[in-house]
């Protein structure tokens, strides 16, 4: 017990030093089921969850962790409306035409497009206390983090679980991971994708250019956050002065 107690007090400590956790404003639960450790809690965006994780993933001593981490929403929505905007940008996704969507509420299952011909994909929707979870099958490892992105977007998704699977299964790497945040950025209206360099190493994504104001700097670097596998993202975009 006395060394679990030692794990979590360095943890705590580790997660004080850390100026994108903010545990006054948004405290992290920190305990132990079984020899798991578990993060619980609702923090303040995206960066401040993966840090966290990472984080806590760099202690010694744990052999998993159970992440309990919720994202505090940007609107609060109940899970029907999340549901249906998740449903509704991957509808309208040009990517993802040639995959069906279908919503899972419960045990009922509703098809919002069929696919009949060759179906590229299937993409399965499900959302419970603000957590989307996607599952299915997609053409490859940019259509899967694409969805993943797109559903992070909606303003009342709290997590993403991106459960899918990309058929035929490809080899992930550093070229993949830089190739979807480029795509993200391209796809986010209010970000200048042309200005920015993307660099990724051993899943680091470095971000480097010229953005109008902080607000935008800020937001690239969230869309790099989001994209499914990225560990660490390094913001050295510059804003532009007049």
């Amino acid at each position: 017990m006395q060394a679990k107690e030692t794990i979590l007090k360095k943890l705590r400590a580790a997660l004080e030093h850390e100026r994108k956790v903010n545990l006054h404003r948004f405290p992290i639960d920190l305990s132990f089921m079984g020899e798991d450790l578990v993060l619980a809690g609702e923090v303040e965006n995206i960066a401040a969850k993966k840090i966290a994780l990472e984080i806590a993933a760099a202690s010694g001593g744990i052999q998993r962790i159970v992440d309990r981490l919720r994202v505090a929403p940007a609107e609060r929505m109940g899970d029907a409306a999340i549901r249906d905007h998740v449903r509704d940008v991957l509808l309208q996704e040009p990517a993802l035409s040639a995959c069906s969507i279908r919503t899972r509420s419960g045990n009922q299952l509703e098809t919002a497009r069929e696919v009949a011909l060759e179906p590229a994909g299937e993409i399965v929707i499900e959302v419970k206390e603000g957590v989307v979870t996607l599952n299915g099958r997609v053409p490859s490892l940019s259509h899967k983090r694409l969805a993943g992105v797109l559903a992070w977007w909606v303003p009342g998704s709290r997590d993403v679980i991106n459960g899918l699977e990309e058929v035929p299964l490809q080899q992930d790497n550093d070229d993949e991971v830089a190739d979807a945040v480029r795509l993200v950025l391209e796809k986010d209206p209010w970000v200048r994708a042309e200005q920015i360099r993307v660099r990724v190493s051993n899943y680091t994504v470095t971000l480097e250019g010229l953005v109008p104001d902080t607000k935008v700097k800020e937001m690239a670097e969230f869309d790099a956050w989001y994209v499914f596998g990225v560990d660490r993202v390094i913001n050295h975009l510059v804003v532009e002065r007049a």
